[in-house]
């Protein structure tokens, strides 16, 4: 029989589903920039709840086309991996703004980027797959990467040790939530009623959050306003979307190395947008990132 080995180049199926899961990493990037011009108007719960919200027409509007072009296609409503997805996203925003709340950004930052540990962890201990140790390569990049990106900007001290426990908290739901959309997609869930019924479920969890922690959840100041509208269409419709569209083709596990392109998208954004620092260390930390996602990417299979 002839056997297969890796080559050393993505499937030409996969390159569309790469180059959206990119896409989705960058837009979801920037949702710390439009947060932080929102927290003048409202918290940290409503702004997380808003930026759900925000996106279900679009989110709507898009599975109703993407229907329209294939209407004979079957379709399963609120799948249990589905209303999964939805949950894990509830945990992690919730986990994600006390984690702010509590310790620094950069602290915060960094233990929510661990959530690729966690896919690995799950996938190869409780789901009993096999990791490539090209995936476990990758990772160790990826983390130094991150590391270099945020790691001096972190603080150590015993009254933060709670909110870097919610930061590894978010990890942990985050990759929950990857797991959960690669299965919903694996099951014949279209990429967009797969996003608009997870958000359906997550919006109405945040919702409950936020009238229970929020003094205030109506955004009344037009800056507030207009980076709502942002976080909702750029950073969920569009970077939540677009990893759908990606987890429908890529495996969960290379998907969520390439999410620490958040923290390159978020550095670059800082420095373009809030004139914050960015040093040739964090240069090399973004460097190493894209090494990592190199190595762990997907080979396409030849015969040997």
């Amino acid at each position: 029989m002839p056997s297969r080995a890796p080559a050393a180049s993505i499937d030409p199926g996969q390159a569309g589903a790469f180059v959206a899961l990119c896409a989705g990493a960058i837009a979801m990037g920037i949702s710390p920039v439009f947060v932080r011009f929102a927290a003048a108007d409202i918290g940290p719960f409503a702004s997380a709840f808003w930026r759900v919200a925000l996106a279900l027409p679009v989110l709507y509007a898009w599975m109703r086309i993407d229907e329209a072009r294939a209407p004979g296609r079957p379709t399963r409503s609120f799948s249990r991996a589905t209303v999964f997805a939805g949950l894990a996203f509830v945990g992690d925003l919730f986990f994600w703004h006390l984690a702010i709340l509590n310790t620094t950004v950069a602290n915060a930052t960094f233990f929510a980027t661990t959530a690729p540990i966690f896919v690995v962890l799950i996938t190869w201990l409780v789901l009993r797959a096999h990791v490539e140790r090209a995936i476990f390569a990758g990772l160790g990049l990826c983390l130094l990467g991150g590391f270099a990106l945020i790691g001096q900007s972190m603080q150590v001290a015993p009254e933060r040790v709670v909110g870097d426990l919610y930061g590894v908290a978010t990890a942990f739901f985050f990759a929950l939530y990857f797991l959960a959309v690669e299965k919903a997609r694996r099951q014949g869930g279209s990429a967009a009623r797969v996003t608009f019924e997870l958000s359906l479920v997550t919006a109405a969890g945040l919702f409950l959050i936020a009238m229970a922690f929020e003094p205030k959840i109506i955004p009344t100041t037009r800056e507030a306003i207009l980076a709502l509208l942002a976080l909702g269409l750029i950073s969920h419709a569009g970077g939540q979307g677009l990893l759908s569209v990606a987890l429908g083709r890529l495996p969960a596990m290379f998907s969520s190395l390439v999410i620490f392109l958040e923290a390159v998208a978020a550095a670059l954004f800082g420095w373009l947008i809030l004139s914050e620092a960015l040093t040739l260390v964090q240069a090399a930390g973004g460097a190493l990132i894209l090494a990592g996602i190199w190595i762990a990417r997907p080979r396409r299979a030849k015969r040997a």
